[in-house]
């Protein structure tokens, strides 16, 4: 099932996703919801981040390039885990920001876990239990920011820095898929899930176990081999086939303003 969010007219509504047709829905996505008696056709909404994080969780360096190179990697005994404000969402074909001061910031395609239920101290067995869903996000990342000694904080938080969607899709082997990118249509990135260096049971049970992951918590995967620095114009579209497609354009600061 594909849970989207949008605007229609001034109001702003979540839906069920059919093909081409929305049917709207009223209530909490997360425990209680049923459909209403309305149906949109999808071209005529606009498309918002799926839904509001309450936190978002993103992992380092998680995936390498080939599948002959996990024999060779170490399973880190900490793993590199960071917090992006909930101010940095936003949704499919909303602009990127790239900050004052500098002209690229980095593209870096994943798939994101939503968590449903309350998780605390979960064993790897139980940890799909505790998700409600995935979707589509693209960590953006202004390098330029990070410190020498591994302070990632700033570089990872700017407004606009954490798109989401286009679904929430919740029929989903996790397993099975294929995290892409295009860049101004050229493909810059192609890996299975099964590249991650730390898989995401192990992931979500280590979270865990160092705190309580909470309904609405989104998880990032880390990204693929091939994420690189783009410029104000260039388009990035972020494709999970299950879940759709993630487009967003780059622009800059003072452009933004300006408009």
């Amino acid at each position: 099932m594909k849970f989207i969010r949008f605007i229609h007219g001034d109001t702003v509504q979540y839906g069920v996703l059919n093909e081409n047709t929305i049917d709207v829905i009223e209530g909490d996505i997360f425990s209680n919801w049923s459909y209403t008696d309305e149906k949109l056709p999808f071209n005529n909404v606009t498309l918002v981040a799926p839904f509001e994080p309450k936190h978002i969780i993103g992992i380092g360096a998680n995936y390498v390039a080939k599948e002959d190179e996990l024999d060779n990697v170490s399973q880190p005994e900490i793993p590199v885990f960071f917090f992006k404000p909930v101010s940095s969402v936003i949704g499919p074909e909303a602009e990127i920001v790239i900050p004052d001061r500098i002209e690229q910031v980095k593209f870096e395609s994943e798939l994101a876990i939503v968590i449903g239920k309350e998780a605390k101290n979960v064993e790897e067995e139980d940890v799909l239990d505790h998700v409600f869903g995935y979707t589509v996000t693209n960590d953006v990342t202004a390098p330029q920011f990070f410190r020498e000694d591994g302070h990632w904080m700033v570089g990872k938080s700017f407004d606009t820095f954490t798109p989401l969607g286009p679904a929430i899709e919740t029929e989903l082997d996790p397993f099975q898929v294929v995290v892409k990118a295009r860049l101004n249509g050229e493909e810059k990135q192609h890996s299975g899930t099964d590249l991650m260096i730390v898989p995401i049971r192990k992931m979500i049970s280590y979270l865990s176990k160092v705190m309580t992951l909470s309904q609405g918590d989104v998880i990032l995967t880390g990204s693929p081999v091939g994420a690189e620095l783009v410029n104000a114009g260039d388009v990035i579209e972020c494709e999970i086939k299950e879940i759709g497609v993630l487009r967003n354009t780059f622009v800059l600061a003072k452009e933004k303003v300006s408009q």
